[in-house]
């Protein structure tokens, strides 16, 4: 298995954990040197807050491990292209490159609806690729979706 693999699968990990909460089933983690430094997944009907999505969770997590708001030769492995919000903090954070499983074509920042990682003269660009896991990345949201839509009829 090739390390991206391994690492979206770590990411897939989390977003299963998501599930178990009734929580949009995102996972991430951030990787540094190889080994995984900050984990998270949505918590937002958790915690009632609006911008607990997993990146963030876990750019707040490598930060406080790292010591450092800048995230220099981190990479992010997440489960669905993140949204405007997430990929701010992305730019904010100076994330080298983000390895992204499915694409949301609703509110999708990194290429869907729009790429502000890319396509904007901010001070920061962060590298792009996508479909890692792709399959599995996007059967656990269909799943968890179906899931929810059934719990809502009974």
């Amino acid at each position: 298995m090739q390390e991206k693999e391994k690492f979206m699968k770590e990411a897939l990990k989390e977003a299963k954990k998501a599930v178990q909460k009734l929580e949009v089933p995102v996972g991430c983690v951030i990787v540094k040197d190889g080994k995984v430094i900050a984990r998270a997944h949505n918590q937002k009907e958790t915690k009632t807050d609006t911008t607990k999505h997993a990146e963030i969770i876990a750019i707040q997590k490598a930060s406080k491990k790292l010591e450092a708001w800048r995230l220099l030769d981190c990479e992010m492995y997440v489960t669905l292209e993140p949204c405007s919000m997430c990929a701010g903090a992305m730019i904010q954070a100076r994330l080298k490159k983000v390895y992204i499983g499915a694409m949301d074509a609703k509110t999708g920042a990194c290429g869907s609806v729009l790429n502000l990682l890319q396509d904007y003269p901010f001070n920061h660009k962060v590298e792009i690729e996508t479909g890692i896991k792709q399959e599995e990345c996007e059967n656990v949201l269909k799943e968890f979706f179906k899931k929810l839509r059934e719990l809502k009829k009974s």
